[in-house]
């Protein structure tokens, strides 16, 4: 029941007011509350439809495609949710680590051990793009040409870009022997405004060969594979790449640790938009870092993993 008059939202009230005069006092009141409250509706409601308390009248969307190929006839359809709005909705921003490096460096071993750690430890939205793997589907069609790998790492980009953009961390291992195809790739999470982490797993070839895990590169030296990268095919190494693992020198804890920091020193672990100006100094929120200034730090990494361990999530941490 609603009114849009107040002429007549008063009427109602005289009226009720008489046929209530000679009612027990209480029907009385209650009834009176009942009606000063529909008046109180219909006077100060908006005319159309309902609008929660506290929103904000939603606007029509507009019709007008931002991106329109008329040899197509396709037309972009633009998502009504900022990034802003889901982010928040997930306690952390969306971005692409791209891991690039010759065969047998480590970009899918560590690639694994990160996702496992920002997922179970974390608790963040993170999925693993592996090069082999997409070939299996979506890059079945695809060989090993020059031409192939520009589209091979052209289609992992696209798909990347979208994960990113739905709020995950994204975890994608390609040799991508190119810089113009990793550049474009770089590019297409610019045009998007997302968060790109070109990651260098830097072996020297002599080491991958030596550790060959896949027997490739003894198929390689018996002539059975042919453009094949390092040996007969080139690698172009990035030029200034956010982060270079050094994967001969380093432990997989350390690489792993190495880029949850840069992570966290970008705000991507958090649903913030900015970093802290305290940061690392303190302990940001969801998610937070596993780092602490030395002045804190009573014992060794390896003493501390000795003590009991209780899995801890964000809501459990707003009550210590």
């Amino acid at each position: 029941m609603g009114y849009t008059n107040r002429g007549k939202a008063n009427a109602v009230i005289r009226r009720m007011q008489i046929t209530y005069l000679n009612r027990p006092k209480s029907v009385a009141i209650g009834m009176l509350a009942l009606v000063t409250f529909l008046f109180y509706t219909a006077t100060t409601q908006p005319q159309g439809k309902f609008q929660a308390k506290g929103s904000t009248p939603v606007a029509a969307k507009s019709q007008t495609a931002i991106k329109i190929d008329g040899e197509k006839n396709i037309y972009e359809d633009p998502n009504s949710l900022t990034k802003t709005e889901r982010y928040q909705s997930l306690g952390m921003k969306g971005a692409t680590l791209w891991f690039t490096g010759l065969s047998g460096s480590g970009k899918s071993t560590i690639g694994k051990k990160l996702e496992e750690v920002l997922v179970r430890d974390y608790r963040k939205h993170t999925y693993r793009l592996d090069g082999d793997n997409l070939r299996f589907g979506l890059n079945s069609d695809l060989k090993f040409s020059p031409e192939d790998r520009k589209e091979n790492v052209r289609r992992v980009g696209e798909v990347a870009a979208l994960f990113a953009e739905a709020g995950n961390v994204v975890v994608a291992s390609l040799i991508s022997p190119y810089r113009v195809d990793r550049d474009e790739v770089r590019r297409i999470h610019r045009e998007k405004g997302l968060p790109f982490f070109e990651v260098f797993v830097d072996v020297p070839v002599s080491i991958t060969e030596a550790r060959d895990p896949k027997g490739l590169y003894k198929k390689v030296r018996a002539g059975e594979i042919k453009g094949f990268t390092g040996i007969d095919a080139p690698y172009e190494a990035p030029l200034h790449p956010e982060l270079t693992l050094k994967s001969a020198e380093m432990d997989l804890e350390e690489e792993v640790r190495t880029v949850i920091i840069e992570l966290q020193k970008h705000g991507v672990l958090t649903a913030t938009d900015d970093t802290p100006s305290w940061y690392p100094a303190l302990i940001p929120p969801d998610g937070g870092m596993d780092w602490a200034p030395p002045a804190y730090s009573t014992y060794s990494s390896a003493a501390a993993a000795k003590f009991p361990q209780v899995l801890l999530n964000d809501i459990d941490l707003q009550w210590v």
